[in-house]
């Protein structure tokens, strides 16, 4: 109920690996290029080059998941929490609680991935050689000639559009892992985190405009518009993204110092898990008219979350003997709705939760609820910031 807006897979070593649905479409053009690719080697049966197209784009995607993969374990390991991991139409995208803290710990998650890439191609290239000639895996990663055989077509493939992969991803431009590398020696020379995040999205915004440009040059010279386009789109893309690294960087900097603590409610209003329904719905949902309530034990720990859908959709009848710790949606399920007291401000802006519920539970390190951080009072924090930023 309060999961991301991604499609959930699975969860890797506690990490949600969610698709966005663009990452279907993908998937599909995908399948459908190396379908008329493999033909040559299945002449007679499209159903093999099909399903030779299906498990090359599914690997490719699992190379994309390790990548990221060996960001959020570099970040999980430098005491960075990870939200989770989503597959969508540029690749993937690992998602830290909070940002970094020193430069060593941004060079290192951000190497972890390219690294991981790179391990792969050597991996994928090597395993062609040893079932094929160095010749025919060379001719297989550059798409020159019809494959060897089905195994080498493959390996050739990822060893391909993985060096692909690693090459996009060590551009020096903000939020690409090379801009990200960028970043770190920056902070490292100046000592100063926000002055190297606008150095390397200003980056960024250059290699943006810079694939734009030969987007065009490959639609309207060389008369490649799928290729030209794309390479456009992604560079829009980057460049956007860029410009709100900048935005964001411009707002942590007015905030910097500030704490979860300097802004939430104290006095935070929440039921008790043994709070029958009915006396939930009078004495709460119709009382403040707000659409949830947090939910804590006897001891003040919080221990979950109920809304008044929920509440109302138990028959009325029933809501007397029915409790709040009965329907609430617990916060042991990776949902996101706390954050700690004591946390920077800045690390509320990232949080999944703040868009989804328009609030976070503010809780100390033992668990217990102490406050709530509205999305009103982080925009009243963030008010002189929006009267100067573009």
């Amino acid at each position: 109920m309060f999961g991301s807006g991604s499609i959930q897979l699975a969860r890797v070593f506690g990490i949600r690996i969610g698709v966005d649905v663009s990452w279907f479409i993908v998937l599909f053009l995908i399948i459908w290029s190396l379908s008329g690719y493999y033909g040559d080697l299945f002449p007679d049966s499209d159903s093999k080059a099909f399903a030779l197209a299906v498990a090359s784009a599914l690997l490719f995607f699992l190379s994309i998941l390790l990548h990221e993969l060996g960001h959020a374990v570099v970040a999980i390991r430098n005491g960075i929490p990870i939200v989770g991991i989503d597959l969508w139409m540029f690749g993937g995208m690992a998602r830290m609680e909070r940002d970094t803290e020193t430069p060593g710990q941004e060079f290192r998650i951000a190497a972890a991935g390219p690294l991981v890439t790179l391990v792969i191609v050597g991996v994928c290239f090597g395993a062609g050689m040893l079932i094929a000639s160095s010749g025919d895996v060379w001719s297989a990663t550059r798409f020159e000639d019809t494959p060897s055989g089905a195994a080498t077509a493959v390996l050739g493939y990822l060893a391909f559009v993985n060096a692909v992969v690693l090459a996009f991803n060590l551009i020096p431009g903000f939020p690409l892992d090379g801009g990200r590398i960028a970043r770190a020696i920056a902070w490292r020379i100046t000592g100063d985190r926000n002055r190297a995040t606008r150095f390397a999205a200003r980056l960024g915004r250059i290699a943006g405009y810079g694939m734009i440009a030969v987007g065009a040059y490959l639609w309207l010279v060389r008369d490649d518009a799928v290729s030209g386009i794309w390479l456009a789109f992604i560079g829009f893309f980057l460049n956007q993204t860029a410009r709100s690294a900048e935005v964001q960087t411009s707002i942590t900097g007015r905030i910097e110092g500030l704490r979860v603590s300097d802004v939430m409610d104290a006095e935070p209003v929440a039921m008790t898990t043994d709070l029958p329904l009915d006396r939930a719905e009078n004495e709460f949902f119709l009382r403040y008219g707000w659409p949830w309530f947090p939910v804590v034990d006897d001891s003040g720990h919080l221990v979950g979350l109920v809304t008044r859908e929920v509440v109302e959709s138990v028959p009325e009848q029933v809501r007397p003997s029915r409790t709040v710790g009965a329907v609430m949606a617990r916060d042991d399920d990776g949902s996101g709705m706390r954050v700690l007291v004591e946390e920077p401000l800045e690390t509320v802006l990232a949080r999944e939760g703040l868009a989804r519920l328009g609030a976070l539970l503010a809780v100390d390190r033992d668990g217990v609820l102490r406050g709530v951080v509205t999305a009103n009072r982080l925009r009243q924090a963030l008010r002189p910031v929006a009267a100067i930023t573009p």
